[in-house]
């Protein structure tokens, strides 16, 4: 368990440069095996004395390199699921394997240390620190996930101007626009390098080209950062661009 939690990273600050700048320097990704499977997944909660379902019998496979979509209305445990994969909440019943690892038998420990090394988070709500710059903020997820501070500098500035913000990074969330501000989260999650990246609907707060700009920044976080993208929606508008759509009705998927 020791040696999974702990990545190897650079060294040097201008090797992890030269990688950003050309992925092709980077060893190559196996994406014939999942990143993380899901079977048998149910999660139920105490209700009024009685138990109310939410997840029912879930399966599911995330593999590198991907974007995939769970679509659903409100109420159809799309989020409980994303909370799962996550790390934030247990199954009932089921197992997650991250990695090859047993997920669902990780301590809360265990889970959080997971979460700050290869997990990255993005909530509708764009969850960012108000008297903190766009540059502050980045920065901050760094210092969470214990990344050497040489690397810092060369990796903020990379992260925004992969999402287009290479001229508001000194800016505070209230000076940006409601698109700028999930970018910066986006950038925000993606700083520390994790293998999985969850997002809980990112496109519900924006206008349909602030979205379609959202969608297009996550192709080329795959592409450039090799990063596995699963994300929430109900917008039937971006679901073209995704290589995997779940459809999620009563805690089940259908025509999946």
């Amino acid at each position: 368990m020791r040696t999974w939690l702990r990545r190897q990273r650079p060294t040097a600050d201008l090797q992890a440069q030269r990688e950003e700048s050309n992925p092709s320097l980077l060893p190559p990704i196996d994406t014939s095996q999942p990143l993380l499977t899901v079977s048998g997944v149910e999660r139920s909660f105490p209700v009024g004395g009685q138990q109310l379902h939410v997840l029912r019998g879930i399966e599911l496979e995330l593999y590198p390199l991907q974007l995939v979509m769970l679509k659903g209305r409100s109420g159809s445990g799309k989020t409980t699921l994303l909370n799962l994969i996550g790390g934030l909440d247990q199954p009932n019943r089921g197992t997650i394997h991250f990695q090859g690892h047993p997920f669902h038998l990780c301590s809360d420990d265990q889970r959080t240390v997971i979460r700050r090394k290869e997990l990255g988070f993005i909530f509708q709500s764009f969850a960012l620190m108000p008297l903190l710059s766009a540059w502050e903020n980045v920065e901050l997820s760094l210092r969470m996930a214990d990344v050497p501070r040489p690397g810092w500098k060369a990796r903020v500035t990379h992260c925004l101007e992969l999402v287009g913000l290479s001229k508001r990074m000194h800016h505070r969330p209230f000076e940006l626009s409601g698109g700028e501000q999930q970018r910066v989260a986006i950038a925000k999650a993606i700083a520390h390098k994790p293998s999985l990246l969850l997002a809980d609907e990112p496109t519900a707060e924006l206008d349909s080209q602030m979205g379609a700009q959202v969608m297009g920044v996550f192709r080329e976080i795959i592409q450039t950062e090799r990063m596995t993208i699963c994300m929430t929606t109900h917008d039937p508008t971006i679901m073209e661009v995704a290589d995997r759509v779940y459809e999620m009705v009563d805690g089940k998927f259908i025509n999946s």
